[in-house]
């Protein structure tokens, strides 16, 4: 059975030889991580602002900001700490990382019968009019889960037109961003869109009728010995009432604020949960199922998930096996898990350029 760490700070470490990796090799990995800090401004609220996803009006931050840390992670095998580097304690806004939180939250509601099936359209669940009308009302979970939903109108004053064109990963060009796409059928068309991402967030909290933070907190970071120090945001508009109760819907990001805020050591214990096929020590948390599925290639991206990254022909991370699975934020943050090397890799505002340069080395650092 994989070693968990307790709740706190009282985690286990290995050292590089007695969890098979090659000290030397390991260091120049965090060396790598260390020196590659991302360009970004550690104003994030300024660098959201100076147009980091799109230019005025559509950049107007509508959630907190903090100002971000400086270059930290850690590598984990076995469950056990071999490396960490910077202040993993600190915590950061973490950007679409979240999005593979709300993929882990579907799941619980399929889990618990909330969600009959992912091919069901979601206009069968929706309290509000979201998907009234032809084309949205064909939307399915599957769709917004893969981002293949074409889901089509505004939600907390952005509309689904801001992500249109949107490329992502090093050296894509955003040139079309927001600009007019005739809309395809759904399922037929993938595309990275936060607005559409955060209709699904709306969706999920209108299935468990209660805040998502609730419902993770108690399902996923209790059970997993996750600290009390992160937290999940909206948008000062993003404001429901549901059952008598006013509730806030979360963001799928920080796009334009908001989003998940949370330390390394927090989102590694996510990473060895997925990992260990969704069990804690002793304790199934999630089903292992809905993982295997969360990680199986969309038919319309093969890198792609239930918004998790994968590695599928090496496509993303070059040098790193084409089985591993990661969750990735802008900024740069990244959650990366292999499963058959035990490892799981967390590190905060490095380059995207460098992401790969960095698993690469850690899995050099393999004996």
């Amino acid at each position: 059975m994989t070693y968990v760490p307790p709740p706190g700070d009282d985690w286990e470490r290995m050292t590089p030889a007695a969890a098979g990796m090659d000290s030397g090799r390991l260091a120049e990995a965090v060396d790598f991580a260390e020196s590659h800090e991302t360009e970004w401004s550690r104003d994030l609220a300024e660098q959201i602002a100076k147009g980091a996803f799109e230019p005025a009006p559509w950049n107007e931050i509508l959630g907190p900001t903090k100002p971000r840390g400086g270059p930290n992670g850690l590598v984990l095998r076995d469950g056990c700490i071999v490396a960490e580097w910077g202040d993993t304690g600190r915590v950061d806004l973490t950007f679409s990382v979240t999005k593979s939180y709300l993929a882990i939250l579907a799941g619980i509601a399929v889990a618990d019968g909330l969600i009959r099936g992912v091919d069901d359209p979601v206009r069968d669940y929706a309290l509000d009019d979201g998907f009234d009308g032809e084309h949205n009302g064909a939307i399915t979970w599957r769709h917004l889960l893969q981002q293949t939903s074409e889901w089509e109108g505004t939600l907390w004053d952005k509309p689904d037109q801001d992500d249109r064109h949107r490329q992502v990963g090093p050296g894509k060009s955003n040139d079309r961003k927001g600009t007019h796409r005739d809309l395809n059928t759904p399922g037929s068309h993938w595309e990275y869109n936060d607005v559409r991402v955060n209709r699904l967030s709306l969706s999920l909290m209108q299935v468990f009728r209660r805040p998502l933070p609730e419902v993770l907190k108690e399902r996923v970071m209790d059970p997993i010995g996750a600290s009390d120090t992160w937290e999940w945001h909206g948008y000062r508009n993003s404001w429901v009432e549901i059952d008598g109760r006013r509730m806030q819907s979360v963001s799928g990001g920080a796009h334009w604020g908001g989003g998940m805020w949370i330390g390394s050591r927090d989102h590694a214990r996510m990473g060895l949960l997925i990992a260990d096929g969704g069990r804690w020590g002793g304790r199934q948390i999630l089903d292992p199922g809905w993982i295997a599925e969360m990680l199986t290639p969309a038919a319309r991206n093969p890198i792609y998930g239930y918004l998790w990254w994968l590695n599928t022909g090496q496509a993303n991370w070059a040098g790193v096996p084409a089985d591993s699975v990661s969750a990735v934020g802008a900024g740069n943050s990244i959650v990366w898990l292999h499963a058959p090397s035990r490892l799981v890799v967390v590190a905060r505002w490095i380059r995207d350029t460098a992401i790969a340069g960095l698993l690469a080395r850690v899995m050099v650092a393999l004996d």
